[in-house]
């Protein structure tokens, strides 16, 4: 199963006054810096934990539907089914019927069960797609506070060390990993 990532996070997981306000700056001569620096952030908090912080669509590319019938996803947490099409022999995407697939997002990993009738697909490679809104929530609070304060943590490690060329320090701070640690997947 292959991810692709279709729109990512509308906003972070930490504003960028919240962000100031932590490194106690003042102007906006680095909030450009800033900015960059939070994405960056969120982007290994993502990576550490295996969890999406704030809502995006992500598309999953499969070859063929599962024997059993249970997609196991990559993403976690997993709030909707967007979309699922099929591919035939002509290179045209079937729409899958909505009731066709059900989502159990509280399950982790997330799966989805086919649970009606779909078509086959009609090509050997990547004839399933099945779109997917992913992350805790569409709002900053909807962010467990942990893993928002593990993002403010590597802001601040990154900013802190800018220039530096960082040989011997983790990339993510032992502070940020103890608050990550309880929302880390398991990965088998």
């Amino acid at each position: 199963m292959t991810p692709i990532l279709l729109a990512g996070p509308v906003i972070e997981p930490v504003t960028l006054a919240d962000i100031k306000g932590y490194l106690r700056l003042d102007g906006n001569d680095e909030d450009r810096l800033i900015h960059s620096l939070i994405t960056a952030a969120r982007l290994m908090v993502e990576a550490e934990s295996g969890r999406c912080l704030i809502g995006q669509t992500w598309r999953l590319v499969l070859d063929r539907w599962p024997p059993g019938g249970a997609i196991r996803l990559p993403l976690s947490p997993v709030s909707a089914i967007v979309a699922a099409r099929v591919f035939g022999h002509d290179g045209i995407a079937v729409e899958v019927p909505p009731a066709s697939l059900q989502l159990d997002g509280r399950a982790d990993p997330p799966r989805i069960a086919v649970a009606g009738p779909v078509p086959a697909p009609g090509r050997a490679f990547s004839g399933v797609e099945v779109d997917v809104r992913a992350g805790h929530g569409e709002g900053v609070a909807d962010v467990p506070q942990p893993l928002r304060q593990a993002v403010r943590v590597i802001v601040a490690r990154l900013f802190e060390m800018r220039g530096d060329d960082g040989e011997g320090v983790p990339a993510v701070p032992g502070e940020a990993q103890a608050l990550i640690a309880p929302f880390r997947r398991a990965r088998l």
